[in-house]
């Protein structure tokens, strides 16, 4: 069991600990209580008119759905999502229907939202979670086939982690964060 590193400059633990593990414990599942616990956090997350325009579906190692999720890995993701006790595909609620008008234009923003509250849980519960888009999304989208208007956006690959976080962990300055958007202002 790993320990969470004291909070940096007094931000929440779950905030200092978190890190995305490159290995995943695949000994280690995530039971039905516990997926039910990151769905309740998810649904919790606020959205842009109460919206809620986000949807997921997991899959788990030696249930059906696993491999029709597993298959459309990129090969730099497979090494270690496989071993993750659970799998879930991200889908944001864009469109009305099959038509282009949109049903929320901050429906990929909202999404972002409830996957954040449901990593964090996921980190209260013990569990790590990494998020990534290196799968063949075409390819998924054709094997799920999303309702009319949901779009997948990413997948989180959610379990015990196999490794401890890097003590090094290079975050970009809390400067850069409030410069790197804006140009310098024109001079006359």
């Amino acid at each position: 069991m790993r320990r969470d590193p004291e909070p940096l400059g007094g931000i929440h633990p779950l905030l200092a600990g978190r890190f995305s593990p490159s290995r995943f414990d695949p000994a280690a599942g995530v039971d039905d209580d516990s997926l039910g616990l990151l769905l309740e956090a998810a649904r919790w997350a606020p959205s842009a008119g109460n919206s809620q325009p986000w949807g997921f579906f997991a899959s788990r190692p030696g249930e059906p759905d696993h491999g029709r999720v597993v298959r459309h890995l990129a090969p730099s993701s497979a090494r270690w999502a496989r071993d993750a006790g659970l799998l879930v595909v991200t889908l944001a609620h864009r469109h009305v229907d099959d038509t282009p008008l949109l049903y929320s234009e901050f429906a990929d923003y909202d999404l972002g939202q409830a996957v954040a509250h449901l990593t964090l849980q996921a980190q209260a519960m013990g569990l790590a979670a990494r998020q990534f888009r290196a799968f063949d999304l075409e390819g998924l989208t054709e094997e799920l086939r999303p309702n009319p208007g949901w779009a997948i956006v990413s997948m989180i690959a959610l379990g015990q982690a196999a490794e401890e976080p890097a003590k090094d962990r290079d975050r970009r300055s809390v400067t850069d964060l409030l410069s790197a958007p804006w140009s310098p202002p024109d001079t006359p």
